[in-house]
């Protein structure tokens, strides 16, 4: 027995968290049918992501693509539009370029075996260990922050979360809550504790159903667990963003390069802006010297805020209308507003483009 679970009765602990779920599980779609597939895509998708957001999309994600074969085979644009708004998107075009894998090289059969499932792009522990639990009752640890805080708080440790060497130390806990139960039922039970009572703030230890075996609890430093070195505040930008438009009153979007944050989405053209510059200046000379272009730059018409979890954009956008040759078309189309809405866009240019064809409604444009 790991040392770490010498003072805690894991029988009647896991009777107690199971008989909890069995009762008050919630009615998710990705649980109605816990094929390797859709739970895969489900635990993707809840990277970084609160359940209720995550819904609406693997809904229709699971429409468009209900197959491995689907996505694998998938148009990049279709995939990257089901995508847009849950942001993190390296995560899909992993998601995509793996399971491709598994359709040319295991015949659309997403791999039961550790060694082979962890070996496809964008999977990593957590991942292995969720699908593999979950799908095929293998009997893996999942562990991620929301377990880490569930059991930092029960066994009542104090390392540091955010270290490698704490997830490890966990990795090797876990297998022994595994033993004589479905790993299915029980990895999910620790993770709806974790959402639902075992919270990151204000923990709802009244309710919880293995109150009686949580040390931090016990010793009154619940709300202090799990720790965990705070992050640097994220870096404010000031950007400058165009709805830019021609003769025709079509619009310029712009798709972001290979690598990078957001990459290969697409936007409407924007700058940084440096301190004390003109916004309007510093769009033109951007225009002219990485489009080729000569244009107006008319009044400012929105703001949008974005935040991420290391950086802050803070945007201006202006409206702009092209006054001579546009040399400069790469990564770049001309398009109507409503042309535009088949594109995936991040979070703040969906923004933009929402609040635009708002405004030309509203002049009787479209």
């Amino acid at each position: 027995m790991h040392q770490d679970v010498e003072n805690i009765d894991v029988s009647k602990f896991q009777d107690n968290l199971l008989d909890w779920y069995q009762h008050t599980k919630r009615e998710l779609p990705w649980r109605k049918n816990q094929d390797a597939y859709r739970v895969w895509v489900s635990e993707i998708m809840l990277q970084q992501t609160k359940v209720d957001t995550v819904i609406p999309y693997f809904n229709q994600f699971m429409e468009w693509f209900p197959t491995p074969e689907d996505l694998a085979y998938a148009d990049e644009e279709k995939v990257m539009k089901a995508w847009e708004g849950l942001g993190y998107y390296s995560r899909v075009r992993n998601l995509q370029t793996a399971v491709k894998e598994v359709v040319e090289e295991y015949g659309g059969e997403v791999p039961s075996e550790k060694k082979h499932f962890s070996s496809l792009k964008g999977v990593g522990p957590y991942t292995a260990g969720a699908v593999l639990s979950i799908a095929y009752e293998k009997p893996e640890p999942a562990v991620d922050g929301n377990v880490m805080r569930v059991f930092s708080r029960i066994l009542n440790i104090t390392d540091d979360i955010g270290k490698a060497k704490t997830r490890k130390r966990f990795e090797a806990i876990l297998p022994e809550f595994l033993e004589d139960v479905r790993p299915s039922e029980f990895n999910q039970a620790v993770m709806e504790l974790g959402a639902l009572i075992c919270t990151p703030k204000s923990p709802g230890c009244l309710l919880c159903p293995v109150q009686q075996h949580c040390e931090a609890r016990k010793q009154g430093v619940q709300e202090e667990l799990p720790i965990k070195e705070k992050k640097k505040a994220p870096t404010a930008k000031e950007m400058a963003a165009v709805v830019l438009k021609n003769e025709k009153g079509q619009i310029l979007i712009h798709q972001r390069g290979e690598k990078g944050l957001l990459a290969r989405l697409w936007e409407f053209p924007n700058v940084e802006v440096p301190a004390k510059h003109s916004r309007p200046d510093v769009l033109s000379e951007f225009l002219s010297k990485e489009y080729g272009m000569t244009v107006e730059v008319g009044s400012s018409i929105q703001k949008v805020q974005h935040v991420f979890s290391h950086l802050i954009w803070n945007i201006t956008v202006f409206e702009a209308w092209v006054t001579g040759a546009a040399e400069r078309i790469e990564d770049c189309k001309w398009m109507t507003l409503e042309e535009a809405g088949h594109y995936a866009f991040p979070v703040s240019h969906q923004k933009i483009l929402e609040l635009q064809k708002e405004r030309e409604a509203d002049d009787g444009w479209i």
